[in-house]
């Protein structure tokens, strides 16, 4: 290597040295749980369990490891360094590691049981000095894996120091479970198990490493608590990466194929007569492709119904951890909305929007949703309701976090084709050009608690003063009804965009699902959940036909130019010239679970409930006309709880509405008003601030 041998023979001696007189560091022995079917190995560490995937390791190192003979076979909680610094010290090894520990979750002194460090300095002579030696003698690991340019020490009593080649592209620093046979080193990936405690999850997901871009589900649960166990990778992992998405840790509504995995839609019926997905979607792929960790499949509203907490069946309903703890998670994308708000250990959550499913979860669990413009994203491999009013969308708790997520993911490529959508081609410019006025829907505000109703004009008034726009009141449902009679009322569009969502979603799971079940039951009627059992049951297709369709996409059509030319429209200075606030909550009141607490109208709030004031439910002007609506959080209020009797809060939000296409305008907008403190960084919990 370069050294003189004076030199070596010091170091070496130092280094043995250093190891023998090393007292025993105390570190969680090892304690095996089981394999799984896909091969697998659940473990504990102390207090912590985790996944090791060791069918597919993330490298395997060759070499002579005839040395360490007697422990071929066995596996070890392994630490891999990648030593930047040509002089490496003991100062740099302490400090590695104690970034290890305090900036990623998986990682714990219990993996110190081996160490392997990898030169990456661009020296070419890297050493280690005595304090690094002393350093790893305090470590006192059982086993060293020294790259093959630094110098290296016989085993002594205690501990094996042995020769490894620098390895691939695919190790990279973080923890590891090693495995050992005479000729390689075997790296495998590490996953903490986490307690899915709100039970959000139908199960957690990994990857299986088979190069072949298959996912595996976790088939471990929590006995105690009936908790699925999520699977959260090592954030070490992604530290040198340099992909946009790279470490986010995301979960993905069982809409979404991944290749591997069943996709139920919710239906146990439904999955009984499917495959597994034999590719992924390409909207989840992108994030696979951006660097996103795939964690877990969250609980939908069966086939993403609007069905209330108490209409579900096949699956348990999931809890929102606000306030009391036994608030709705709304529907259908109601794991995502709830899971961000849960755990600390999640970044994102993609789920879909057909007539609310995105933004009345956001708005119950306190936290950023979008449903974006008719087209943004592909839905392809994504089981539908609404071919033509489908669209998917990501929750988040940080908005610089979510712009940039949606800024990465929303790309022309992956737009949505006219002959679906029955629109004019998207432009989505990433614009800087604000609105001029608020449009305040007096059809659908104020909020009926007058508490929350401060906070939303609170939330104007900083928003108005910071982008000097005018505020004034708007009544839509009235412009609406006074068109000319070429323009579609709302009752014309109702029932338009319902044939759309029924033809769609009949065709593509319904007839398939009842045709299927039949001829396996005997002729028998599948076991759903009653949000679509008796619509297809009685479905006509003599009446739901593709002249329907076909007429109905047309009168979308002429709605959304007619919305596009007179109420959000573009101008020269602004993308849209006007954004629309309304209120798809609850109003700042409670809405629980269980149906009979939201029977005082005073003091709880049903969902999807349309104001007298209103011609139409404010959750489908969207899905009607095209255009964006996004959910932001903007604060908490009081509210006396039927579950624990103490005083709790409960999320305040307002939802925003831009002109189809404005997507990035008003997401520049949030950063801005971030930047000014006007939007907070969600908690996680009981409380959104």
């Amino acid at each position: 290597m370069g050294f003189p041998d004076s030199w070596t023979r010091s170091i070496v001696l130092l280094l043995c040295a250093c190891f023998v007189l090393a007292a025993p560091a105390k570190r969680a022995p090892w304690k095996h749980l089981q394999t799984t079917q896909y091969g697998s190995v659940a473990f504990g560490l102390g207090n912590q369990t985790y996944l090791a995937n060791i069918r597919h390791p993330k490298a395997v190192l060759g070499g002579n490891y005839s040395t360490i003979t007697d422990q071929q076979g066995s596996l070890l909680p392994s630490t891999v360094i990648f030593a930047e610094d040509a002089v490496v010290t003991g100062e740099y090894l302490q400090r590695v590691i104690t970034s290890y520990i305090e900036g990623d979750d998986v990682f714990s002194k219990d993996f110190l049981e081996s160490v392997c460090i990898v030169d990456n300095s661009t020296s070419g002579n890297p050493t280690l000095d005595a304090s690094a030696l002393a350093y790893l003698g305090r470590l006192a690991p059982k086993y060293v894996f020294l790259d093959t340019r630094f110098a290296r020490c016989q085993p002594s009593s205690d501990i094996v120091v042995t020769d490894i080649v620098a390895p691939g592209v695919n190790l990279t620093a973080g923890p590891y479970v090693a495995s050992i046979s005479e000729t390689s080193v075997a790296f495998s990936t590490v996953y903490r198990l986490y307690r899915d405690s709100y039970r959000n999850f139908l199960y957690g997901t990994y990857d299986s490493n088979n190069g072949e871009g298959t996912f595996n589900p976790v088939e471990i649960f929590q006995p105690r608590f009936w908790d699925p166990m999520i699977p959260v990778p090592s954030r070490i992992y992604s530290w040198s990466d340099p992909r946009p998405f790279a470490g986010y840790r995301v979960a993905i509504k069982d809409l979404f194929d991944m290749k591997g995995l069943i996709t139920s839609g919710g239906s146990q019926a439904w999955a009984e007569i499917v495959e597994v997905a034999n590719e992924t979607a390409p909207s989840v792929q992108r994030i696979v492709d951006l660097g996103g960790v795939l964690v877990g499949k969250y609980k939908l509203a069966q086939f993403a119904s609007g069905a209330d907490p108490w209409d579900w069946q096949d699956e348990h309903y999931p809890f929102n951890p606000r306030g009391d703890g036994w608030l709705t998670c709304s529907a259908s994308s109601s794991g995502g909305g709830c899971s961000i708000a849960a755990y600390d250990w999640l970044d994102f959550a993609i789920g879909s929007d057909t007539g609310s499913s995105m933004r009345r979860p956001a708005a119950v669990s306190g936290t950023y949703g979008n449903r974006p413009s008719q087209g943004m994203m592909t839905l392809e491999r994504v089981m539908p309701l609404g071919a033509a009013t489908d669209t998917a969308g990501v929750f988040s708790r940080n908005v610089h976090d979510w712009v940039h997520f949606a800024k990465n993911w929303y790309v022309p490529e992956l737009c949505q084709s006219s002959s679906i959508t029955g629109l004019s081609p998207l432009k989505a410019p990433d614009s800087y050009g604000f609105p001029k006025r608020v449009l305040y829907l007096t059809d659908y505000l104020p909020l009926k608690n007058p508490a929350a109703e401060e906070v939303l004009q609170t939330f104007i008034r900083n928003m108005t003063a910071i982008f000097g726009m005018a505020v004034e009141n708007f009544n839509l449902t009235a412009v609406v009804g006074n068109t000319t009679n070429d323009v579609p009322k709302y009752g014309t569009l109702n029932n338009a965009t319902a044939v759309l969502d029924t033809i769609t979603q009949y065709e593509a799971v319904g007839k398939p699902l009842l045709t299927a079940w039949s001829e396996r039951y005997d002729g028998r009627f599948p076991p759903i959940d009653p949000a679509r059992r008796l619509q297809w049951d009685n479905y006509s297709e003599a009446y739901f036909t593709d002249d329907l369709y076909n007429q109905s996409l047309a009168v979308k059509r002429a709605a959304v130019d007619w919305f596009e030319s007179e109420i959000l429209y573009s101008t020269p200075d602004s993308c849209s010239e006007s954004i629309m606030l309304w209120d798809i909550g609850t109003g700042g009141l409670p809405s629980y679970r269980e149906e009979s607490l939201n029977n005082n109208p005073n003091k709880t709030a049903f969902l999807a409930v349309t104001p007298p004031t209103a011609g139409i439910s404010g959750a489908s002007l969207c899905p009607i006309y095209g255009c964006v609506d996004m959910t932001i959080p903007i604060g908490q209020v009081p509210y006396m709880s039927n579950v624990t009797f103490v005083e709790e809060m409960v999320p305040v939000t307002v939802s925003v509405i831009a002109k189809r296409g404005c997507d990035f305008m008003l997401w520049n907008m949030w950063e801005k008003l971030a930047d000014e403190g006007v939007l907070k960084t969600i908690k996680t919990g009981r409380t959104a601030f």
